[in-house]
């Protein structure tokens, strides 16, 4: 980082760890207020070691806060029936208010049809497609963890985003598409960018509100920015430089120090990820339940 970086830099851990307590304190008021105790259903099939870290963290985050936590933990050559079968138990079961299906799944099971077979209102990953129709249309939906993560640091730091342009660089549906629901709902002129984008540094040079998820390390260089904006960077990526592993984002992060605002990584959209997951388990429980709480943690 050179010494002309004036950026603020954006801490996601500092923001995830607020959230985290406001959602202890929604939990316990819950549990005061209806005797129940909102729960949380994480499915991982096969071995894959990054999921398996994932999964640990997730289990551990959800007994922090003061929920129920119901891992399963089924073989590799786990079958489409049998995967099914588990998702119409935890659907029924009243005790799980949120399931989530660690993904990438083996390439024998059909990801959209796990997806699609959770209860929409139990889907805290915001991945159904109920859930994708019912954010696009302006409706109550369980929002994506990640873009929901990437609305409240923008809110917080900007306030209202009506009437500012947004770009957002990548248009997955885990990410850049929902991404953008969310910021026209917040009434941002927004455009979406991707492979087939013509001039893509021109176009991210229009945006007082930049985000990128395209998982290319450090693409969107220092001059694609326009001096002033909020740069949301959702990308990780491990590199090898000088000899030495790092973890990079999709922005380089050493040229960005005109932007205003600038989410590092690592320490910034990842935290938020798993902390969104535990509050879209609140509203979960709290739509099901059809209460209203005092401590509302999520106000977007």
């Amino acid at each position: 980082m050179n010494n002309q970086f004036l950026a603020d830099r954006i801490d996601g851990k500092g923001f995830a760890a607020n959230l985290v307590d406001k959602l202890t304190e929604e939990v316990t008021e819950i549990k005061e207020q209806t005797g129940l105790i909102p729960g949380l259903a994480v499915v991982l099939v096969g071995e894959d070691p990054a999921s398996g870290v994932y999964v640990s963290a997730k289990h551990r985050q959800t007994l922090a806060i003061g929920m129920q936590s119901f891992v399963h933990r089924l073989p590799a050559d786990t079958t489409q029936a049998e995967l099914m079968g588990l998702l119409d138990e935890l659907n029924a079961a009243p005790e799980v208010n949120g399931i989530l299906v660690q993904l990438p799944l083996p390439a024998h099971l059909d990801t959209n049809a796990v997806i699609n077979a959770i209860d929409a209102d139990k889907d805290v990953d915001g991945f159904h497609i109920l859930n994708a129709g019912r954010l696009a249309t302006g409706q109550d939906a369980l929002v994506p963890c990640t873009p929901l993560g990437c609305l409240m640091m923008l809110k917080d730091r900007l306030g209202s985003l009506a009437g500012m342009n947004a770009v957002v660089v990548g248009k997955s549906n885990i990410v850049g598409k929902p991404m953008a629901q969310l910021l026209m709902a917040e009434n941002c002129t927004v455009t979406v960018a991707h492979s087939k984008t013509r001039d893509v540094p021109a176009l991210c040079r229009t945006a007082d509100i930049l985000v990128v998820a395209v998982g290319r390390p450090e693409m969107v260089k220092g001059d694609w920015i326009k001096p002033g904006a909020v740069v949301i960077d959702v990308g990780i990526n491990r590199i090898e430089r000088d000899g030495r592993s790092r973890i990079v984002g999709d922005v380089a992060y050493d040229e960005a120090g005109h932007a205003s605002a600038i989410t590092p990584v690592p320490g910034g959209v990842g935290p938020m990820t798993i902390a969104c997951l535990l509050a879209n388990t609140v509203t979960a429980f709290k739509r099901q339940h059809k209460i209203v709480t005092k401590k509302e943690a999520v106000a977007v």
